[in-house]
């Protein structure tokens, strides 16, 4: 097994055990983006966190 897949692994497992965690780090992130830019751009945002979410449970998966 390569260098590259050993952290694949260790990525895949960190996001299945962290995942609620990460959750958490990306909602924080939104509501900061939120707070720097105009109203009009806050369903993106929002569409960009869930987007994100969805992508860390499918890789922990």
């Amino acid at each position: 097994m390569g260098k590259m897949d050993e952290m694949k692994d260790k990525a895949k497992e960190a996001a299945g055990q962290h995942g609620d965690k990460i959750d958490q780090g990306m909602d924080k992130a939104g509501d900061m983006a939120k707070e720097k830019t105009p109203d009009q751009h806050d369903d993106k945002i929002d569409q960009g966190v869930d987007r994100g979410k969805q992508a860390v449970e499918d890789f922990g998966q």
